[in-house]
């Protein structure tokens, strides 16, 4: 069994919560670049995680404001995955991962850090990318800002 190790990541989940919901605030927030909205559809929107696991962590997130799957449409979660496949093209063209951890946590005991809003979570993964850094450091090593990653990442969603 492979394991994910994430250790920084404890400090986020565990740190109080702004009021309001960074799903629901950012679509509203105008600029789409200090949002690191990707990509807005009829029903969802790609995001940057700000807290990423890794380089290009990826988000995807409905418009409604629910925190069960079964609560959303079809049609919502048709263009989510279709949203995924889009993002995992553009992130195999620009980064060439070796693979890609794709889900959610529902509920705060499976892990969500923001459970009252389901949203994806695409990571791209490398092998040795879990290395003794994060694993005896609690330090990740991100190779690129969130700014720059955005930047390069913005054009192939606009011209996909």
């Amino acid at each position: 069994m492979n394991k994910i190790w994430a250790p920084w990541r404890i400090e986020y989940i565990r740190q109080p919560k702004d009021e309001g919901c960074i799903f629901c605030d950012k679509p509203q927030g105008g600029d789409d670049r200090e949002m690191l909205i990707l990509e807005r559809g009829e029903f969802s929107f790609v995001l940057m995680n700000l807290y990423p696991y890794n380089n290009n962590h990826l988000m995807i997130a409905p418009y409604e404001h629910v925190d069960d799957p079964l609560q959303i449409s079809q049609e919502t979660k048709s263009e989510v995955m279709a949203f995924a496949d889009k993002s995992m093209t553009i992130l195999k063209k620009l980064i060439n991962p070796d693979g890609f951890n794709f889900g959610a946590n529902f509920g705060a005991s499976a892990g969500a850090g923001i459970e009252e809003h389901i949203h994806y979570h695409l990571v791209p993964r490398w092998q040795g990318d879990t290395n003794f850094m994060p694993v005896l450091g609690h330090t990740k090593v991100l190779v690129q800002g969130l700014q720059e990653s955005y930047d390069e990442m913005k054009p192939e969603f606009d011209n996909f």
